[in-house]
C-alpha cells in the first residue's frame, strides 16, 4: 500500500509553472510539460486521489472483521438496600447495594460462516479497483490536455493563414486601386477586391477567437487560478508543433490491447468480483458464528459494603450464535446479492461491447485523418503555383481578376485544410490510444 500512495501522490517530475502569473510570459510550455503540471494540480485528477483515499478508508474497514477486538469496560451500580436478595430468617445478603465491575477483553472471530475469508478478498479487490478508477480519470484528462494544446496549435496557425489571406487580398486590392487609379480597370475591379477583403476578414477574428478560447480552457485544465489582471489573452506559449508522426496498428491488435488495459473493464472486473462476494458474505447469514475471547477482571466483593473489597482475575471462553431462522432476512439478503452479481455481469458484458465499438470508431476516424492527411501533401504546393500562374496571365493580358481571386481562395482553403488535417490526426491518434488503454496501465497483480 505504501508504494501505491506514493505511486499517486507522486507527479510526474517538472517545474512548477504555477509559482507565479507572470512567469508565464517567460517560459515555453510542451506539451509533456503540460502534461506533467495536469497530474500535479487538475481538478479531476485532485478529487480522484481523494476518492483513492476514501477507498483506503474502505479497505481498512473492510478487513476489520479478520482483526481481534480489544475492548475495555465498566459499570456501577447502585439499589435499594431492601432489594438486596436475602434468605428468609437469615442476615446473609447475596449481594450488595453498590457494585462495580471492569474488564479488559480481546475477542477474536474465528468463523464466521465464510466472511472473514471474504472480506480479505474483498479488501483487496477494493483497493485494485478504486486504483483503476483513478487511472480513468487520469487517462480521460490526459487525453482532454493533449487534445486543447492540439487546438491551440491549430487556431495559431489558422490565425497565420488568415492573416496571410488577409493580407494577399489587401495586396490584391491595393493593386486593383493603382490600376483603377492609372485607368486600366474599371471601378468593379476595385469593388470586388474590397469585398474579398471584407469577406477574409471575420475569419481572422473567428481564428483568433478560438485560440483565446483554447488556451482559457487549457489554464482550467492545468488547475491554473488565473489572476484578474490577466487580459482576455492568456499568456501562454506552446513549443510543440502540429506534425503527422507515422502511426501503424492493426485493429485487432488494438481491440485486443483495449479490452486487457482498459482501466474502465479492469474496475467493471473488480466491482463483478466484489458482488460475487457480497453473495458469500449475504449467505454467511446461514451459518453460526464464533468468537473466543481472553481477557482480566476486576470487582467488589458481593459479600462486603466496602467498595475497596475486590475480587479480580484472568477469564476466558467462546461464544457461537447462530440465528436457526432470522424471518428469512438473510434469504431476502441472497437473492438480492445474487441479483447484483447479475447486474454487474451484464454491465461487463455491455461495456466490453461498447468499447470495441469505440475502438472501432477511433480506429475509422484514424484511418480517415491519415487518408485526408495523404490527400493534401502536394495540394498547397499546388495551390501556390496556381495563384503564381494566375497573377502571370492577368499581368499578360490574357487572364482576369476573378482568375486571381479564386486561386487566392484556394490557396487560402488548402493551407486552412492542411492545418486541420494535421491537428485532426494528432487527435485521432490521442483517441485511438486513450481508446486502447494505452494512457493508463494496469496495476500488477
Amino acid at each position: 500500500m505504501t508504494a501505491l500512495l506514493v505511486m499517486v501522490f507522486t507527479a510526474a517530475a517538472g517545474d512548477n509553472l504555477n509559482s507565479s502569473p507572470r512567469d508565464w510570459s517567460k517560459r515555453q510550455l510542451a506539451l509533456a510539460e503540460a502534461l506533467d503540471l495536469a497530474l500535479q494540480q487538475n481538478g479531476a485528477i485532485l478529487k480522484g486521489k481523494n476518492d483513492l483515499e476514501a477507498a483506503y478508508g474502505i479497505v481498512v474497514q473492510t478487513r476489520a472483521i479478520a482483526l481481534p477486538k480489544v475492548r475495555i469496560g465498566g459499570q456501577f451500580q447502585a439499589i435499594a438496600e431492601n432489594a438486596v436478595d436475602t434468605p428468609a430468617g437469615s442476615t446473609i445478603s447475596f449481594g450488595t447495594d453498590k457494585n462495580w465491575t471492569t474488564e479488559i477483553r480481546l475477542v477474536q472471530s474465528i468463523y464466521e460462516g465464510g466472511r472473514i475469508n471474504s472480506a480479505l478478498r474483498s479488501a483487496k479487490l477494493t483497493q485494485e479497483q478504486a486504483l483503476l478508477q483513478y487511472q480513468a480519470v487520469v487517462a480521460d484528462t490526459l487525453l482532454a490536455v493533449r487534445v486543447n494544446y492540439y487546438d491551440i496549435l491549430l487556431a495559431a496557425q489558422q490565425i497565420v493563414v488568415r492573416e496571410a489571406s488577409v493580407n494577399l487580398l489587401q495586396r490584391e486590392l491595393d493593386d486593383q486601386q493603382r490600376r483603377f487609379d492609372a485607368g486600366t480597370v474599371p471601378r468593379f475591379n476595385v469593388l470586388r477586391a474590397e469585398v474579398a477583403v471584407a469577406n477574409a476578414r471575420p475569419q481572422l477574428i473567428r481564428a483568433r477567437n478560438a485560440e483565446r478560447v483554447a488556451k482559457n480552457k487549457l489554464v482550467d485544465l492545468l488547475g491554473y487560478n488565473l489572476p484578474r489582471s490577466v487580459g482576455e489573452d492568456v499568456p501562454v506559449q506552446l513549443t510543440d508543433k502540429l506534425d503527422a508522426a507515422p502511426y501503424e496498428i492493426d485493429l485487432s491488435v488494438a481491440i485486443g490491447q483495449a479490452l486487457e488495459k482498459r482501466p474502465e473493464l479492469g474496475a467493471l472486473r473488480k466491482a463483478e468480483a466484489l458482488r460475487a462476494e457480497g453473495i458469500v458474505n449475504a449467505s454467511a447469514g446461514y451459518k453460526p458464528s464464533v468468537q473466543v475471547f481472553g481477557g482480566y477482571g476486576d470487582r467488589n466483593s458481593s459479600f462486603s459494603s466496602d467498595l475497596t473489597t475486590e475480587r479480580h482475575g484472568w477469564l476466558a471462553g467462546a461464544q457461537l450464535t447462530w440465528d436457526v431462522f432470522d424471518g428469512l432476512l438473510t434469504r431476502g439478503k441472497v437473492m438480492e446479492a445474487k441479483a447484483v452479481h447479475s447486474k454487474s455481469q451484464t454491465e461487463l458484458a455491455d461495456t466490453t461491447r461498447r468499447i470495441e465499438l469505440e475502438v472501432r470508431t477511433a480506429y475509422s476516424d484514424f484511418i480517415e485523418a491519415r487518408e485526408v492527411l495523404e490527400s493534401q501533401k502536394k495540394v498547397q504546393e499546388q495551390a501556390e503555383e496556381s495563384l503564381r500562374l494566375a497573377k502571370a496571365r492577368t499581368d499578360a493580358g490574357t487572364g482576369t481578376q476573378l482568375d486571381v481571386l479564386d486561386a487566392e481562395t484556394a490557396l487560402t482553403e488548402a493551407r486552412t485544410t492542411q492545418s486541420l488535417a494535421l491537428r485532426d490526426y494528432a487527435v485521432a491518434v490521442a483517441r485511438l490510444e486513450r481508446a486502447m488503454g494505452a494512457m493508463a496501465a494496469a496495476p500488477a497483480q
